[in-house]
Formats: C-alpha cells, sequence, structure tokens
C-alpha cells in the first residue's frame, strides 16, 4: 500500500486480537486493549470507525514483534522510565562544579546527581519536539535528512523548541529552517510521549502559505508525498510513523482527530528500528 515514491513538487487498521496480515507497506498491526493492556477479542472493523466523540485505548505494535513477549512488559517499562535520564553521566555540578555523587534523596524515588559541594540537584527534565505536517493538494511534505541521526531517512519537519517561543512558534520555526516552507497552523494533531528517551513529540496540522518550499541545510530533498506513495520503509523515527499512520487512518474514516499516545521503544533497539516500540495508551477525539 504504501511503498514506491512518486515525488510531485521536488525542489532537489484494523481491529481484532491478533491482525494476522498486516497493511501491506506501513506494518502496522493493532490490538485493542483495556487500561490493564490485556487483549480483548472484537469482531474485525477499522480502528478509525466513525464515531461521534472516540475516546478509547489502542495498543499498537509493529510487525517486528509477533509475539507479546518482545514487547516491554510493565517491569520493563518501570526501569526504562527510571534510566532514561542518564543521571550518572553528570559527572560534576552545574552551578559549583564540584562532583556529583549518585544516590535518591530524602522523600524522592529516583537516583539524582547531587553536588558534594554544595548539595544542589541536578534534575533532567524530557524535550520537546515540535513540527508540522503539512497538508497541500492531499500530499505530505517530507524532508530527507541531511544530519545524523537517520541521515538520508525521510522525516516531518521538526525539532527541539526552544526557550521564550510557545510549541506553535517552534513548529512553524523548525518547518521554515528544514523546508524552507511558510505555513499556517490549522490545529494539532498528535502529542506522542517517548519516556525511554526523554523525549514528547506535538505535531501539528498545517498549510502552505505559499506553494514553495526548498530544503534548509538540514535537508537534502523535501517533497510532497500521496498518501499511497508516503516511504514508510525510509522514515527516520518511530514518532513519524506513527504520526503518519494515524493521519492516513483519520483521512480513511473522513474525519480528522487529535491523538495522545505513549510511545515504548524497546530495551536495547537502536535508532534505525523504528518498528521495534509498542504504542500504549492511545486516545483519541
Amino acid at each position: 500500500m504504501l511503498r514506491a515514491i512518486q515525488i510531485l513538487g521536488c525542489s532537489s487498521g484494523f481491529i481484532s486480537q491478533r491482525l494476522k496480515k498486516p497493511h501491506s507497506g506501513n506494518g502496522f498491526s493493532l490490538i485493542h486493549s483495556k487500561r490493564s493492556y490485556s487483549s480483548t477479542s472484537l469482531s474485525l472493523r477499522p480502528f478509525w470507525a466513525p464515531k461521534s466523540r472516540s475516546f478509547r485505548v489502542i495498543r499498537m505494535l509493529s510487525t517486528q514483534s509477533e509475539s507479546n513477549s518482545d514487547a516491554p512488559s510493565s517491569s520493563s517499562y518501570s526501569v526504562a522510565v527510571h534510566s532514561a535520564g542518564n543521571v550518572h553521566k553528570i559527572k560534576f555540578c552545574q552551578w559549583c562544579g564540584g562532583l556529583a555523587k549518585h544516590e535518591i534523596p530524602d522523600g524522592e524515588e529516583k537516583i539524582r546527581a547531587i553536588c558534594t559541594i554544595c548539595g544542589k540537584i541536578a534534575y533532567q527534565n524530557p524535550k520537546m519536539v515540535v513540527g508540522c505536517l503539512i497538508e497541500h493538494d492531499r500530499k505530505i511534505l517530507l524532508c530527507k535528512r541531511n544530519i545524523e541521526p537517520s541521515y538520508g531517512l525521510w522525516t516531518l519537519p521538526a525539532g527541539y523548541l526552544e526557550i521564550g517561543e510557545s510549541a506553535t512558534e517552534g513548529a512553524i520555526r523548525e518547518t521554515w529552517e528544514e523546508a524552507g516552507a511558510e505555513v499556517e497552523v490549522v490545529s494539532p494533531f498528535a502529542q506522542l510521549d517517548i519516556p525511554l528517551i526523554g523525549q514528547t513529540y506535538i505535531i501539528f496540522l498545517a498549510k502552505l502559505k505559499k506553494p514553495q518550499f526548498s530544503p534548509g541545510p538540514e535537508s537534502s530533498e523535501c517533497c510532497l508525498f500521496e498518501l499511497d506513495n508516503i516511504p514508510f520503509d525510509s522514515l527516520a523515527f518511530s514518532s513519524i510513523f506513527v504520526t503518519l499512520n494515524l493521519y492516513i487512518e483519520d483521512v480513511k474514516s473522513g474525519k480528522i482527530k487529535f491523538h495522545y499516545g505513549i510511545i515504548n521503544k524497546r530495551l536495547g533497539t537502536g535508532p534505525s528500528d523504528i518498528r521495534a516500540f509498542t504504542l500504549d495508551y492511545h486516545l483519541q477525539v
């Protein structure tokens, strides 16, 4: 279904207890779950079946995960959350330069880097990534990365939010920097948390103010793709893989919704393994 790249404007699901045969190309299989994430048996129908207001829990598994044993257990998920900050990499205090020790402070539950001189604690917080899913003539604008990680792979224009800007301002800026495109934000589309790497993605639906775009320094190409030709086998990140799949399912349903989900990357997998994840607790409104 979603394989070949037919470039226009270039400038350089179903639910069941187990989906037997995945959609060709995109590699999603879907499992409907209760809040405990135990599978339930349902008749086959799209998870995007139209409802006036849909607020439900979905679990998405990549086709590389053929059994539940491949997915993170509740205990491994807990370990991932508690170890996500790489606290042991903090050797010195950012305030006074003193040597840091690593232990659990009184009244807390996680190991922190604590200065042995001034006693200050270095707290690590997740980073927010913002970007745009740009619709134009029923096509989506993607950028081919000209930098690592994921050099040469396709992504939505997105990047880290900076101090002093709102999420929409950051998404518009990143789109200009990576795709040379002036856009107008239409609505929020997805928030995807990735606890293991300490990131939250906020993706906005947007439209081009002018039908011009060109790759910035971090992109080698920028192209409009028809939905059937999105290069799912050459996407850069699991967050982009999920976002584009959700958008395509919304288009099929005839209604664009807002999505929230938690992407739980499998422990021990590298950044190139974009399908090595589960999408737990998927809410859509």
